[in-house]
């Protein structure tokens, strides 16, 4: 048994007995009373709250509140919490902020360090904005969930993305652009790429991409996007797509 499925069985007696011994834990997981104090230093390391009583017998008892606060996440998994909450923000729904904001912290204190460089060269690259009232959002659909990840590795490796693309006027055609930034206009979110062909900027509804990937063997190179001019206007969205 490795260390992360033993480690998931104490918590899960801990949390069905209520107390135990280090004896119990280590009988019930087949290892050594030595290895259970290890695993027990490792859940506390992850957030785990871990009762000790240092009389005879050696009980434990796990705080029926705590949590794990060092998941492992992905940096696109750290990124889609990020974004959601900016999102919601944005549209001033987010009666919990100073909570989220404070869990989010935390994990992205756990992340290694170059998976925080990658996270804060993602966010770097997001912009909110508010949607125009004239938008029609009557044929607004669900995002691939594959085109997070495609724009994680095109992205930060500076990449092409390819993909389909359904218009506002239902033509699909396939496209090959440089990942330069994402645009949450909440409800709607853009990926914002720029098109070699058209040598220019073009809004991608997320909603209206399928079959993302990232292009291998491409490379291109980072792009001013000039959001403070002008995020997104209703007027040019129309027409640039």
């Amino acid at each position: 048994m490795n260390s992360r499925i033993r480690q998931d069985a104490i918590v899960r007696m801990l949390r069905r007995n209520g107390t135990s011994t280090i004896k119990a834990l280590a009988e019930e997981v087949g290892t050594s009373r030595r290895t259970v104090l290890r695993d027990i230093s490792a859940l506390r390391d992850a957030g785990y709250v871990i009762h000790s009583d240092v009389g005879r017998g050696g009980g434990l008892q796990l705080d029926p509140q705590s949590m794990q606060t060092t998941a492992k996440l992905a940096v696109p998994e750290v990124f889609a919490l990020l974004i959601s909450v900016a999102a919601m923000r944005a549209a001033g729904n987010l009666p919990f902020s100073e909570l989220a904001d404070a869990g989010l912290a935390k994990i992205e204190k756990s992340l290694p360090g170059d998976k925080v460089k990658d996270l804060r060269a993602f966010l770097d690259c997001l912009h909110i904005g508010k949607l125009s009232p004239l938008q029609n959002l009557s044929d607004m659909g669900k995002m691939d969930r594959d085109l997070l990840p495609a724009f994680e590795r095109a992205f930060l490796q500076c990449e092409f993305i390819r993909f389909d693309y359904r218009d506002a006027k239902g033509q699909l055609t396939q496209r090959e652009v440089e990942p330069q930034a994402m645009l949450i206009l909440p409800p709607l979110w853009y990926l914002v790429g720029w098109d070699p062909e058209r040598e220019d900027f073009r809004h991608f509804r997320m909603d209206q991409i399928g079959k993302p990937e990232a292009v291998a063997g491409t490379r291109f190179r980072r792009r001013h996007v000039p959001f403070e001019d002008d995020v997104c206007p209703y007027s040019e969205l129309q027409k640039r797509s």
